[in-house]
């Protein structure tokens, strides 16, 4: 695994010791970043990342890579997060980055963590988590107006994208759906 774009471009990333996490693959994380960059512009320049269901944390260093001003990681896993504080470090980005052991499905109020323009969300297949953390993220305020998140699921799993929310556009990647969704009005 290596970082696609950007600053960081062609760095590796640690790899989990077991198939407890799921990494998005390199070229599916490229391919996002391509129809990001066709919604969002050539950079995220400014934009304030939430990575959820973190994993390695490779889709918020892809962002930071590709200009993003900070991210926010989430993640209950302890190899997850140890993988992340790991990367923070290498990357030299702990200045413009946050770990939080949280359940994405249970985020409540963001409190002095502001509101989010991008989110990935990446949670383990087939167990409905997608849904319920983009319900949590809606009441709860974790977005501004017109954010855009990426959710990745099992093609094979049907999806429901709740209320407050636009599917935008849909692409499979082999077992991989990726969808982008909008979120409110931008006005």
């Amino acid at each position: 695994m290596r970082i696609v774009a950007g600053k960081f471009r062609g760095k590796q990333l640690n790899s989990p010791s077991d198939d407890s996490i799921r990494p998005t693959a390199d070229r599916v994380r490229e391919s996002m970043f391509n129809i990001l960059g066709s919604r969002l512009g050539p950079v995220l320049e400014g934009k304030r990342v939430l990575d959820l269901f973190a994993g390695t944390g490779a889709l918020g260093l892809e962002a930071l890579s590709r200009g993003a001003s900070h991210v926010t990681f989430v993640d209950v896993g302890a190899e997850s997060r140890g993988l992340i504080r790991d990367h923070i470090q290498a990357f030299g980005v702990a200045g413009i980055t946050k770990l939080l052991r949280r359940d994405a499905t249970g985020l409540g109020t963001p409190g002095t963590f502001g509101q989010f323009d991008l989110v990935f969300l990446d949670p383990p297949y087939g167990q409905g988590l997608g849904e319920k953390a983009l319900a949590e993220l809606a009441g709860n305020g974790w977005l501004k107006p017109g954010a855009t998140l990426v959710w990745e699921e099992s093609v094979d799993v049907p999806v429901t994208v709740p209320a407050g929310f636009e599917l935008d556009d849909e692409r499979e990647y082999g077992a991989a759906a990726v969808r982008f969704l909008t979120f409110g009005d931008a006005a």
